[in-house]
């Protein structure tokens, strides 16, 4: 009888550990002293089962199938990978709205590759910001004209007009004997439209001076005036180049440097030269170092797109409390900066703890909201000063008001 039972047993548990289709164990052929660890090898056959699924959809990357139940010990190392890549998902894709001050520290060797592409982006960004200074440095050139030639003018884009300093008359226009099809602004013999014209014609100096205006219909020009004897008269000539093409390609390259793609406000990098400039211009100013209480915990349990929404309503609280030139950053996932021209951290801490019981009190959602910061003033005497220390004076002043709040709620 000894030797049925264990043999029986014996091929269920190599079933369970060999096959791909297990053998069912029906327990009533077992005599009662062997059932008990009939039912025992039964669950150990469904945790294995659960497992083997669990560990299929995982190395497939499907990270929404079902989850073993929590008393299956087989699968505990599975689920903090499960936790581990669904965090890792959403950091990917904080990295491909632009977020690159994402890093990964729970990986291994995978964490090193993370962190070597999100600095190459981080170098790219700044390459980008680069690219845009230098198309900023082009718009602001604009070659001088030591005389003006007739003949080679008209046959140029640019506008390029005489104006008589006295009485303010056009007395020559490079585009007047051209008048089927011509695009001029400006000049009166064009028969021109008068968007800002009067703003040109009015200009007057002893030098040569390049310039820019923004017209009433959205163009951008670039105008480059200097005093001129035209025909024995003192005039002014102004060339006149239409440049709204090369803004529109800055402004799009500033955007994509300077703005957080996930919320709207400024990033990262908008946050360090504003604070280069106001340690370096030594200004008195107020940083309020915010964090996003929880975040995780929403991403892991209501998903990355509810932890997006999380996000946006605490932008949405902190641009509503404060004015909108204060300057307003992301800096990271979770992490915000306030940046409050002079020394007002009574006014800040105020504002920040009525923002935050406008956040509880206002709160439609299933799970708790809140933040937490920390302040710290510069006071615009220190030459040593440096950001790092700022940031990590107010990171530290952040965690121990979120320490604080901990206590209290315990």
């Amino acid at each position: 009888m000894e030797n049925r039972n264990c043999e029986m047993l014996f091929e269920y548990l190599r079933s369970i550990l060999y096959d791909s289709t297990i053998e069912t164990l029906d327990i009533s052929r077992l005599d009662e002293p062997y059932r008990k660890l009939g039912r025992g090898m039964q669950f150990l056959q469904h945790a294995v089962e659960e497992m083997l699924a669990y560990s299929a959809d995982l190395s497939r990357g499907n990270l929404s199938g079902p989850v073993p139940e929590k008393d299956n010990f087989l699968c505990v190392n599975l689920k903090n990978m499960h936790a581990n890549l669904n965090h890792l998902t959403w950091q990917a894709e904080q990295v491909a709205a632009g977020d690159y001050s994402q890093q990964v520290s729970y990986l291994g060797e995978f964490s090193r590759a993370f962190n070597m592409m999100t600095s190459q982006l981080r170098e790219r960004e700044a390459e980008l910001k680069r690219e845009a200074e230098k198309l900023q440095k082009r718009a602001e050139v604009i070659e001088g004209y030591n005389e003006l030639l007739m003949k080679m003018t008209r046959h140029r884009s640019e506008w390029v007009f005489v104006v008589d300093a006295d009485n303010r008359e056009v007395v020559y226009c490079n585009k007047e004997e051209n008048l089927e099809g011509l695009e001029s602004e400006f000049c009166q013999k064009c028969k021109c439209e008068n968007y800002n014209r009067d703003k040109i014609i009015q200009w007057e100096g002893d030098s040569q001076e390049v310039w820019e205006l923004e017209t009433v219909n959205g163009k951008y020009l670039r105008i480059n005036s200097y005093p001129l004897v035209w025909h024995g008269r003192s005039s002014y000539v102004h060339v006149v180049a239409d440049i709204t093409d090369e803004r529109h390609r800055e402004k799009r390259l500033s955007d994509k440097a300077y703005f957080d793609s996930g919320t709207g406000i400024r990033n990262r990098l908008f946050f360090e030269e504003q604070m280069e400039r106001i340690l370096k211009e030594k200004k008195p100013a107020t940083i309020c170092y915010l964090d996003v209480d929880g975040l995780k915990y929403v991403n892991d349990r209501y998903g990355h797109l509810e932890g997006d929404h999380y996000i946006r309503e605490f932008v949405s609280l902190i641009q509503k409390n404060f004015r909108s030139d204060d300057v307003f950053t992301r800096i990271g996932g979770d992490e915000f900066c306030l940046v409050l021209a002079g020394l007002h951290e009574n006014l800040a801490r105020r504002k920040l703890e009525e923002a935050r019981a406008e956040f509880a009190e206002n709160n439609r959602n299933v799970y708790p909201v809140s933040f937490s910061y920390g302040i710290y003033q510069i006071d615009g005497n220190s030459d040593d000063l440096t950001m790092e220390d700022i940031i990590r004076q107010a990171d530290a002043r952040m965690y121990d008001y979120k320490r604080e709040n901990k206590e209290e709620r315990v």
